[in-house]
């Protein structure tokens, strides 16, 4: 025996009593591939191409195909490792603290957040393998018994990063699939097709959405949520602890973990908004991203962006209070040096520009905050590579000094992996729900900013558990 709640009626732009899940789901049981979504797809499908060819070149010809030499043994391998494990932070704290901070805001942006920190863990984790030099050795970074006394060698910074990103790719794919279970018995019971109906229900794991269901469903859902919540801290720790715990200037300071995770959470806020405006203004979801989350998002990035610029002048005022003569001249380095113009377009694009959101006008105008998004993830990265090869180019030799120049391998490499985090979020948006049905149905919606929040809901399904 089914009973139905029946909730306040959906409303939305155009429609009335239209089904939020009946919207949500159209969008992945459509018969038709939007030719938009081909275009994106075969663009990005071309650029993953261009991965595979850098990487089977590399493992033919070896690392020196890069523009590494002496000093600068790290490249953009680490920048782009660094920059990858920064971007899947956002979807992590979206998810798991504002869920358990009860945000309901986050509703709408959590599901493909959670899926972009699976993308970027997954681009982030080919860069230790890659830049190892001799791949086939990559075993040796597993902990597996160890007689002869050699390796796995724990106080590596390798070791570190691997079971970081393996601990946290763990976790928040549990998290993300868990919260998927009632989305996708919602498609197993709405697909037409054979092939969707079996796909689904094996997915959906034979959810019926029994009380008891929903129960053992929230207590996995939030349990996660609290074993995801410290990831989000000591993830990029870790990597901050990579650099602070070598004897280079510009790399051994305290401050390395703590400024490494507002950086981490800049870059990922930057590229959930990055993604989550194409996909509002492509798919008509206007109702469902509303100006409400743009909003929000943007106010983050305001607090991490004084957060980073703080972690900016506390590395100026080390260098200068500590009256270290190789302190000071990393700091005069990064001023003057052969690298000056990256690290003041770093300060302009991560210091400066987000000031901009301190104006609500800034905030509730969807081309300037997607084109202000684009500038802070361009400004990430770029302090990264001058937090990677400027502390490198110029050590306590002055004999060995250098400069580092990426060569095309460097960039294809680069631009190969933005290639395969497109691909997997293009094929995720296509064939799962990027929004999360299930939270949807409970969401309040907000039509216009000028006009009071209209409640959208849908009826929730207790099936009897007399015949469990």
């Amino acid at each position: 025996m089914t009973v139905k709640e029946q909730g306040p009626p959906v409303i939305e732009p155009g429609h009335t009593y239209a089904s939020v899940t009946d919207k949500i789901s159209a969008l992945v049981l459509r018969r038709h591939t939007p030719l938009g979504w081909l275009i994106g797809f075969t663009l990005s499908f071309l650029l993953l191409m261009t991965l595979l060819v850098a990487i089977g070149v590399l493992f033919v010809q070896g690392v020196g195909i890069w523009g590494i030499n002496i000093p600068v043994g790290w490249g953009i391998a680490i920048v782009n490792l660094v920059w990858w494990i920064g971007i899947g932070h956002a979807g992590t704290l979206i998810s798991a603290i504002l869920l358990l901070l009860r945000q309901e805001w986050r509703t709408s942006i959590n599901r493909f957040a959670e899926a972009m920190t699976l993308f970027a863990v997954a681009c982030a984790a080919l860069f230790p393998l890659i830049h190892l030099g001799r791949p086939q050795f990559f075993y040796y970074l597993f902990p597996y018994p160890n007689t002869l006394g050699l390796w796995p060698q724990f106080r590596s910074p390798l070791v570190w990063d691997l079971f970081a990103i393996m601990t946290y790719a763990l976790v928040s794919l549990m998290f993300w699939y868990v919260g998927l279970i009632p989305d996708m018995a919602t498609l197993r019971d709405k697909a037409t097709s054979r092939f969707g109906q079996t796909a689904y229900g094996v997915l959906a794991m034979g959810w019926r959405g029994s009380a008891r269901h929903w129960h053992r469903y929230e207590q996995a859902y939030f349990l996660l949520a609290a074993l995801a919540t410290p990831l989000v801290v000591s993830v990029h720790s870790i990597v901050g602890l990579d650099f602070a715990v070598s004897v280079i200037p510009g790399w051994h300071s305290t401050i390395a973990p703590p400024f490494f995770v507002a950086g981490a959470v800049l870059s990922g806020f930057a590229m959930v908004v990055t993604i989550a405006i194409p996909l509002r203004k492509f798919y008509r979801l206007e109702d469902i991203i509303t100006m409400r989350h743009l909003d929000n998002m943007a106010k983050i990035l305001l607090v991490m962006s004084i957060l980073v610029t703080y972690g900016y002048v506390a590395e100026i005022f080390v260098g200068w209070y500590s009256g270290n003569e190789f302190e000071m001249f990393i700091v005069e380095n990064r001023f003057l040096g052969p690298y000056a113009p990256f690290y003041w377009t770093m300060i302009v694009c991560n210091a400066l520009i987000p000031q901009l959101f301190w104006f609500r006008r800034v905030r509730r105008s969807v081309v300037i905050l997607f084109v202000l998004s684009l500038v802070i993830n361009v400004g990430m990265w770029l302090e990264r590579f001058i937090i990677v090869t400027v502390s490198l180019h110029r050590d306590f030799l002055p004999s060995s000094w250098d400069i580092y120049v990426p060569t095309g391998w460097d960039w294809a490499t680069f631009i190969g992996t933005i290639g395969l985090f497109a691909t997997l979020l293009f094929l995720f948006i296509r064939f799962l729900p990027f929004v999360s049905i299930m939270e949807m149905r409970e969401l309040v919606a907000e039509m216009k900013p000028s006009e009071p929040a209209v409640g959208i809901s849908e009826p929730r399904e207790l099936v009897d558990e007399t015949k469990d």
